[in-house]
């Protein structure tokens, strides 16, 4: 290894680390966020949430890494650039291509880290997370009944209390709509205290010196009086058992087995495989129980007699036989008609949703296969547009840097997310809409490449600048000449 190729890896490793892990946190606040209400009162451990963030820092890594590559080879260049060392090594008679190459061994070795990374690991970790995820979906959250308004957090009830006087609530209200509005139950208080049992499956409710009212509406019957019955009662001590189940219960990773997310390479071609052989003799069976048995109601003899006729004899022949008909007869054989076509109608359609969930199937699986390879080539695409751009804007630091990559980045994003709902719309083939971005993104790579490496003042404006001055340059002379044209 040269000195110059290890001053080229001292120059980006740092930096890649470090952008790496700033996109990283970024999309980790941005996922977090989104499931702030799956983790906020629910009472967890920090364990819980030490693996909610391993695993989704795992599954957000194919989001994060092309963006560090993209935001440290253009901050490495640019340093190159702003501190005219770029210049320095082209005056050598090194071409850029060749101060390249060292890092372009290491992206290449990074991509196929990230291949290996969504084949092996990524798989796992998603399957880990999305398991945590539903579990904290069905815990039930934890109980802290505020004062002055209404906690709804128990299923069925409404709970109300003025003040808390250390563990006892003061002047508290429960209504009870368990059983439904119209056998609704409300209790009123003094004072009230509320505990979890042993086994924190129920919630215990102790009332002291209160009543309550109970609507007996569901119990009147029909011949009795119009006013609704209700029963009172006074106590001194009450205590309500209730179903609240607080534990944290894990589900099994085997409910997502099946799931695209949870497959690697091979799985992945092997249930496409499968699945399209299914798909391939459905649409036989159903093309010909459509055709030959299911066509309007007619059987496979009386349909080649009829198309032995052409069709206006059979129009006629029919008009004819109908029109003989009476009234009656007619509405008969029309109500029959229509009976029969929509019996067909949603056997068909019924068919058709079958073979479309299968088909669907098949589309998700592709998409996640097509997706291994479209990350680690997005990550070599977003090199060769990154390091150009440094070496042609010649800009270090954080500044330009970061508005360079976040609006490429945006842009990057916005064509990968149409692609992938077009693929899975099925508006477009699978690969069409998966590679579409780094189609379009590939081109955008050769071509600053190719500027960069002949210095190409693309983003320079001094470069404008001087085509400015030379088309107002032009402007003016022609002015001034014409108007020695109109003078003469």
């Amino acid at each position: 290894m040269k000195k110059l190729d290890l001053y080229l890896y001292r120059q980006f490793f740092p930096v890649f680390v470090m952008t790496f892990l700033i996109c990283l946190l970024i999309v980790e606040m941005q996922f977090t966020w989104k499931h702030i209400a799956d983790l906020v009162g629910k009472g967890i451990g920090l364990s819980v949430f030490a693996e909610f963030f391993l695993y989704s820092s795992a599954s957000l890594i194919p989001m994060a890494l092309p963006l560090a590559i993209l935001l440290a080879s253009l901050m490495a260049f640019g340093n190159l650039g702003e501190n005219f060392e770029l210049t320095a090594i082209k005056s050598a008679g090194v071409s850029l291509f060749r101060i390249m190459l060292p890092l372009i061994i290491f992206i290449s070795i990074v991509c196929l880290g990230a291949f290996y990374f969504s084949d092996n690991i990524l798989p796992k970790a998603q399957t880990k997370l999305w398991t945590l995820i539903f579990s904290l979906r069905q815990k039930s959250p934890e109980l802290e009944i505020p004062t002055g308004e209404f906690y709804d957090g128990i299923s069925g009830y409404h709970i109300y209390t003025e003040e808390k006087d250390g563990g006892w609530l003061k002047n508290i209200m429960i209504y009870d709509f368990s059983r439904g509005f119209q056998n609704s139950n409300v209790t009123l208080a003094d004072t009230g205290k509320i505990a979890f049992t042993e086994d924190k499956k129920y919630l215990m409710i102790t009332l002291l010196h209160g009543e309550s009212f109970e609507n007996l509406k569901g119990q009147r019957m029909s011949y009795s009086s119009k006013s609704i019955p209700y029963r009172r009662e006074t106590f001194r001590k009450k205590e309500i058992l209730l179903d609240f189940n607080t534990a944290f219960n894990r589900y099994d990773e085997s409910i997502l087995k099946g799931e695209y997310i949870s497959k690697d390479f091979k799985e992945l071609l092997h249930t496409i495989d499968s699945v399209q052989v299914i798909v391939d003799s459905q649409a036989v069976v159903l093309g010909k129980n459509l055709i030959v048995n299911n066509y309007l109601g007619r059987e496979l003899t009386p349909g080649i007699q009829l198309r032995k006729s052409s069709e206006k004899d059979k129009t006629e022949k029919f008009d004819s036989l109908f029109m003989k008909m009476s009234s009656i007869d007619k509405q008969r054989v029309m109500n029959e008609t229509m009976d029969i076509v929509k019996r067909k109608k949603e056997a068909n359609l019924f068919n058709s949703i079958n073979l479309d969930s299968d088909i669907n199937k098949i589309r998700r699986h592709e998409i996640e296969l097509y997706r291994k390879f479209t990350l680690s080539f997005a990550c070599l695409i977003f090199f060769f547009i990154g390091a150009p751009l440094g070496a042609i804007i010649r800009k270090g630091g954080l500044g330009m840097p970061i508005v360079v990559s976040v609006v490429m980045f945006i842009f990057y994003y916005i064509i990968d997310n149409t692609g992938f709902k077009m693929a899975r719309e099925g508006l477009w083939n699978t690969w069409q809409g998966m590679w579409l971005s780094s189609a379009i993104l590939l081109p955008i790579g050769i071509f600053l490449t190719y500027k960069a490496a002949k210095d190409s003042e693309l983003f320079r404006n001094e470069a404008y600048q001087k085509i400015y001055q030379k088309i107002i340059g032009w402007y003016k002379k022609y002015s001034f000449e014409k108007k020695i044209l109109v003078v003469l």
